[in-house]
């Protein structure tokens, strides 16, 4: 029993381990005077938070040659990539992105984590940005504040991989490869539209908002949690996880009191309202770089059955769909940030 024992310590330790297997990131933040937003609204100092791991290697021309750029989903940060199922799997030594390789920037976007946000103290008057700002105050903080004038790899979860469409048509030459995950290449509409929709009108009609200037959360920010939760998984999953009512109810009340916690409703209010400007269906053409794009079949926010993934590849000139079968693995539409159930495509990728 006790060997039994040391031995089950000895793989939680080497799994532990090997987890963390790549270097720490460096921290910083970019400072961009006088931004002017799409909305033509402005912003005297706006923050973009980032963090890198590995250096920056130049070819005999002066290009960047291994830098790769991971853009995050609503409410996220570049830190959610540090965890054992994505940088455990890329990062590490031998690993598709291995930091020793690869320059690998993880950006926090406009109005997420130590970027500048609504509730820095501008509230509801803060700039109402898009998801071409945040690509754009990406590119300056590459060229501007990191000295990278070329990308090997865009990729990008959720949101950032709706950007990844954008950084596709908007810097067609920029970058080698893109690999959107868990992403349309179209307008957001359907049901996408509307649950975003549900939670803006209950923040924005919620007398306890008072127009952005409240001093504490308002209940409306709940059904903005319970909203993530229950869209952020698959069915199956949920129902191993909470097999009775019971069950149920302690988790959400779980989650939501956890989200209460750190979550604020003027930024998931602009998190979300963000998107109303993302629609690359009529540039796909202008895509140069290679590009895969995965989804998976038990996404509730991409649906299979809707096709456009399907319809639309055929535009992109060296583009390529995958959409994961549901297994034990995938995760709903937070399989994008388990590596291991879609790292094989990034490995055709980068191989190409």
């Amino acid at each position: 029993m006790l060997k039994l024992v040391a031995s089950l310590f000895l793989c939680m330790l080497a799994a532990a381990v090997q987890a963390a297997d790549y270097p720490p990131p460096s921290e910083g933040d970019f400072i961009i005077k006088n931004f002017q937003f799409k909305s033509g609204e402005t912003l005297p100092v706006l923050k973009i938070h980032y963090r890198t791991l590995g250096k920056p290697q130049r070819d005999a021309q002066g290009k960047v040659s291994n830098a790769v750029l991971i853009t995050h989903g609503t409410g996220g940060t570049g830190a959610q990539f540090l965890r054992p199922e994505f940088a455990g799997e890329l990062f590490r030594p031998g690993g598709l992105l291995d930091a020793a390789r690869y320059y690998i920037i993880l950006t926090d976007g406009i109005g997420h984590g130590q970027s500048s946000k609504p509730s820095d103290g501008l509230h509801a008057r803060f700039p109402h940005y898009g998801y071409t700002d945040m690509v754009d105050a990406q590119y300056r903080l590459l060229t501007e504040g990191l000295d990278v004038n070329h990308l090997k790899l865009v990729m990008g979860t959720s949101m950032g991989g709706m950007q990844t469409w954008v950084w596709g048509e908007r810097y067609p030459a920029f970058m080698d490869k893109l690999m959107p995950l868990a992403s349309l290449p179209g307008q957001i509409s359907g049901r996408n539209r509307a649950w975003r929709r549900m939670v803006m009108d209950a923040i924005r009609n919620d007398p306890q908002w008072q127009g952005g200037e409240y001093t504490s959360q308002p209940q409306s920010l709940r059904l903005g949690a319970q909203m993530l939760f229950f869209m952020g998984s698959n069915p199956v999953l949920r129902q191993q996880q909470m097999p009775t009512l019971e069950a149920s109810d302690k988790a959400l009340d779980a989650y939501v009191a956890s989200a209460m916690k750190t979550t604020d409703a003027n930024d998931l209010l602009y998190q979300l309202d963000a998107s109303h400007d993302y629609d690359p269906a009529p540039g796909l053409e202008k895509i140069q770089a290679r590009l895969i794009a995965v989804n998976s079949a038990d996404d509730l926010i991409n649906p299979p059955e809707l096709g456009i993934l399907e319809r639309e590849i055929k535009r992109v000139r060296h583009g390529r769909a995958v959409v994961l079968p549901l297994t034990p693995d995938t995760r709903g539409h937070g399989s994008h940030t388990v590596a291991a159930s879609w790292q094989q495509y990034l490995k055709e990728l980068l191989a190409d």
